[in-house]
């Protein structure tokens, strides 16, 4: 399979707003106070003070309960993967580092994770290659808005994570699973679930100023195409129709410079057509959160359609605590859903060409 020739991972922006630029642009595509193309159709304005409220609760619950050591309660709460949730999920709503009401627990899940590397840089804290990349996700996004010193270890932490990563993806392996990731930097195999954690965490390090081969990229790439089916959706290990992973393969290829191809048409029908099948997925949490950010490059019906939806479903589900199950790992991704139109993390970015 050729791989089409792309902008590989377009630079849309380095850094995040800061909490007081957030404050001018409040509720960014919720609301539709001006004409700017950065705001949404007047049909999801009426979420926008229900949205906000909804989000502060549960990053006021996640703040209340996490440890001095930087983990939450749930069954994978010690992982750096969700400790990395929790940390991009202050940052989505503008918090930063050691600055504000949250800057402290942002501190402590980047010092938690730093902590939990091993001497080659691996991050598994019993995720695997899961806990790894999601963890290098959050600290490509949160460079640069530290103190000097923790900068300093910051730095040295990124390169040799990424280097497990793009290790662990350059292995050779046979046919399709070639280009991708799995459980462990060794594997001789690859799943579409893992891949799309390796892709983005590649991204937000390129994003970052970390050079990345460019054959990596293309593989990884090629990779995701492989997975997807003729239906527009995305399978595990070769090409299927899973709504858990259809948002992950989709929003690989939107990064890519993929939008408005026919593989993203396709991808956007299966979405408009299964979204509403994500509660009854065993893994919804981590289904809305691929979903909301696939439907979000897409733009259009499909992102107003999603959104009121999910906003519709997930506000009423949240706990009087401000969670959501009272889990971290759910709590954490429906609210980097809940935040994606807020484009505080250069991961949410998206091409400013796209219609809404």
């Amino acid at each position: 399979m050729s791989v089409k020739p792309i902008s590989i991972f377009p630079h849309r922006c380095r850094r995040p707003l800061t909490r007081a630029a957030m404050s001018t642009l409040a509720l960014l595509l919720l609301t539709a106070r001006n004409a700017s193309a950065q705001m949404v159709s007047e049909s999801l304005a009426p979420y926008a003070d229900r949205v906000e409220a909804s989000i502060n609760r549960g990053l006021q619950w996640l703040a209340e309960v996490q440890t001095e050591d930087g983990i939450f309660p749930g069954g994978y709460g010690s992982t750096a993967a969700v400790v990395g949730f929790a940390g991009m999920s202050f940052l989505a709503q503008g918090h930063t580092p050691g600055r504000g009401p949250y800057g402290e627990n942002i501190n402590r899940c980047i010092d938690y994770i730093m902590r939990c590397q091993d001497a080659n840089g691996y991050i598994p804290t019993g995720g695997n290659m899961y806990a790894h990349n999601a963890a290098l996700l959050f600290l490509s996004e949160v460079s640069g808005m530290v103190d000097p010193e923790r900068q300093a270890k910051l730095d040295t932490a990124l390169s040799k994570a990424l280097k497990v990563t793009v290790a662990a993806q350059s292995i050779r392996k046979p046919g399709a699973h070639d280009g991708g990731w799995r459980y462990s930097p060794g594997s001789g195999d690859s799943d579409m679930s893992l891949t799309g954690w390796g892709f983005m965490a590649m991204r937000a390090a390129r994003l970052n100023g970390a050079r990345i081969p460019d054959e990596n990229v293309e593989r990884a790439i090629k990779y995701v195409l492989g997975m997807q089916s003729g239906s527009g959706s995305f399978g595990y290990q070769g090409p299927g129709d899973n709504i858990n992973l259809v948002g992950a393969g989709a929003l690989c290829l939107e990064l890519s410079g993929y939008h408005g191809s026919e593989q993203m048409a396709r991808a956007a029908g299966f979405i408009a057509k299964n979204f509403r099948t994500i509660p009854a997925s065993g893994h919804w949490p981590y289904a809305l959160y691929y979903n909301a950010q696939a439907a979000f490059q897409f733009g259009g019906d499909l992102w107003r359609d999603f959104a009121a939806w999910m906003y519709e479903t997930y506000l009423p589900l949240q706990q009087p605590n401000g969670s959501w199950n009272s889990d971290s790992y759910a709590t954490t991704l429906v609210l980097l859903a809940f935040t994606v139109p807020y484009r505080q993390l250069p991961i949410y970015q998206r091409d400013e060409t796209v219609d809404e």
